[in-house]
């Protein structure tokens, strides 16, 4: 029996796309896959870029950035297009992002409007979290809570920044009394004022503090005058406390007075402020605690007089 002719008609009888769009699926998995892998290999490689017509200084910051952060190396274009729209966007705000960048002791090379950007873009990587969640619980319309979620997530991420800094110059105040009285010590016993530093450097070197007078020690190291060092660490950290110390420093060594009798007297001068902070801490914490108390109070109360009550409403229908 010939079964070639009815194979024949079955297989006209086949229509050609059942076989052609799995085909087709497998190739665009396959290029996208392959186009995905070498997106990232490329965005992972840290070699630097060309200095060509650029302006060199902008290109050395991004090349530091790019070794520094992985995700500004894996979206390093979002990120500068995020960076473009909160130039005009957020103009006015820019100024206190970068005072508190700077405060929190984050990488100096990060600009206040790039690194806005790369919390934009946290919140938005967790948009798609947000929106599967939502749309979940309260189907389509749970799209609008997911935005929202995505916009507090920014806004959260932003405050952050601000704890941050705030934390950091707290440490910084905590610590300064006694890298001065180690200042004060060795000057006294005939170190010069960079001498004296090198050495509160290494010893508090882990700390914010030590931190942020390495960055004078390194300053001055590179040509910079006493004055304009400490000039600058004033700028970068822009507390009220640390603005006085520093300025106080600076108008001792304009007269010639003495910096190790300065350092004491602005040691002691940071205690007793200490000490005051504390007592106004303590203050509040009696107002803070009022509410709490309160509610902890009611609790109680509802929690030993509630069998009562209810025993005497339904007593009459038992």
């Amino acid at each position: 029996m010939d079964l070639t002719v009815p194979m024949l008609e079955l297989v006209a009888q086949v229509n050609p796309a059942i076989y052609a769009l799995p085909v087709v699926g497998c190739l665009l998995v396959g290029t996208a896959v392959t186009l995905f892998l070498l997106t990232v290999t490329r965005a992972l490689h840290t070699e630097d870029l060309e200095q060509d017509l650029a302006w060199r200084y902008d290109i050395n910051r991004i090349n530091e950035l790019r070794k520094q952060d992985l995700l500004f190396r894996v979206f390093q274009p979002l990120i500068q297009g995020f960076a473009r729209f909160n130039r005009g966007a957020f103009a006015e705000t820019l100024p206190e992002i970068h005072r508190e960048i700077q405060a929190a002791g984050l990488s100096r090379f990060w600009t206040a409007e790039e690194y806005l950007g790369r919390l934009e873009l946290l919140a938005l990587l967790m948009g798609p979290a947000y929106l599967y969640v939502c749309v979940t619980i309260m189907s389509w319309p749970g799209t609008v809570m997911a935005a929202v979620l995505t916009v507090l997530t920014a806004y959260l991420l932003r405050r952050r920044l601000a704890s941050q800094a705030r934390r950091r110059l707290l440490q910084i105040k905590r610590r300064m009394p006694y890298l001065l009285d180690l200042l004060t010590l060795l000057m006294e016993a005939g170190s010069t004022f960079v001498q004296a530093l090198k050495e509160g450097v290494d010893q508090f070197g882990s700390h914010a503090v030590g931190q942020e007078f390495g960055r004078v020690l390194a300053e001055i190291s590179m040509g910079k005058s006493r004055t304009n060092a400490l000039e600058a660490m004033r700028d970068r950290l822009n507390d009220d406390e640390i603005t006085s110390i520093v300025g106080s420093i600076i108008q001792g060594e304009m007269l010639g007075t003495p910096l190790a009798r300065l350092f004491r007297t602005q040691a002691d001068v940071l205690r007793i402020k200490r000490t005051q902070r504390a007592e106004t801490t303590a203050g509040e914490a009696g107002v803070k605690m009022l509410l709490p108390a309160i509610l902890i109070m009611a609790s109680t109360v509802i929690i030993i007089l509630g069998p009562f009550i209810l025993a005497f409403l339904y007593e009459p229908l038992m």
